[in-house]
């Protein structure tokens, strides 16, 4: 009998230390396509998560004048196929990659350099959301407010301002962005659009039941016309492709929604849309292998998303 042999795919994970779950969901459906996909993740460290499924490059500081050269030869190295940043700086570093790379056959799913800087801004954020008639909690008249650092990211550093007193005491205001502290549920929404052809390919929103860190601990998909019809509006002015995770908030009173933050790559709880059925890991590969993605609202509806921990052992060296 004679088997077809699958055909070798590497993907290059930057800043995936974490994100094991999403690696074997890649290694899944890739065997479901005839691909052969290993990981590589570049990391400051050997001993993180994903080294027990994927290999790990060393690598360097965002920040370091070398970093792009050093990515360059990791790439062809190793015949990376497919870079996915995983970290909010990190989709900067790809963006930036994306341009300067000779490679074609190199597919990185992100958004320009330009729109990744911005998004990557929490002040810049908030002047396109004005400049876009995007709602957010432009109110500081009344009190609380919250003061969130300007580069931050999984919620490091916000500060709860209960009076003007609260707001005088923070040093170096210029390195916050301050706003109406809102009460009410917090949404994040997992969207595809294809780079390929630019158009959005799914719109998930889930409510944020629980987080840690920052990042989703339980949550659950919320089928909502107003969500995914707000989240449509961002999309199409901002242009982003990729995986993207946008962060809505609901006001308990008024339940009007207001956009909070975007990030223009994978979410930490993204498996909840894609196990509900949106599987962006399908649609990433699918544009890779260049074949046609269609908009997907066949979706579960209040599909439930509970993380655990899980751990590893190895003898160091």
């Amino acid at each position: 009998m004679i088997t077809m042999k699958r055909k070798k795919i590497t993907i290059l994970f930057l800043g995936g230390a974490k994100r094991v779950s999403l690696a074997e969901k890649f290694i899944e459906e890739g065997k479901k396509k005839k691909l052969d996909i290993s990981i590589f993740s570049y990391e400051l460290e050997e001993n993180v998560p994903i080294s027990f499924i994927g290999k790990i490059i060393i690598g360097l500081k965002w920040n370091d004048e070398n970093l792009y050269a050093h990515l360059l030869e990791a790439i062809e190295l190793n015949g990376i196929n497919i870079v996915i940043p995983f970290l909010d700086y990190a989709t900067v570093v790809a963006a930036k990659l994306k341009r300067v790379i000779n490679n074609v056959d190199v597919f990185i799913p992100v958004s320009d350099e330009n729109r990744c800087a911005v998004f990557f801004n929490k002040s810049l954020a908030n002047d396109w959301c004005a400049e876009n008639d995007i709602k957010t909690p432009s109110n500081l008249e009344e009190y609380p407010l919250i003061a969130k650092p300007i580069t931050g990211s999984a919620s490091k550093g916000i500060l709860i301002l209960e009076s003007s007193e609260d707001l005088d005491k923070i040093d170096k205001r210029e390195n916050y962005l301050i706003q109406k502290f809102i009460r009410g549920k917090e949404f994040s929404v997992d969207i595809y659009v294809s780079p390929r052809t630019n158009n959005i390919i799914s719109i998930v929103p889930r409510e944020r039941i629980e987080t840690q860190g920052g990042e989703s601990i339980k949550s659950i998909t919320v089928k909502s016309s107003r969500l995914v019809s707000f989240s449509k509006e961002i999309i199409e002015k901002s242009k982003l492709v990729g995986p993207i995770t946008l962060q809505l908030i609901e006001e308990s009173e008024t339940k009007d929604i207001y956009f909070i933050e975007i990030n223009p790559r994978y979410g930490g709880a993204v498996l909840n849309s894609i196990y509900a059925g949106a599987n962006s890991v399908e649609f990433l590969l699918n544009d890779f292998l260049k074949i046609e993605n269609s908009y997907n609202e066949v979706w579960q509806d209040r599909f439930l998303m509970i993380r655990r921990f899980s751990e590893y052992y190895k003898i160091c060296k």
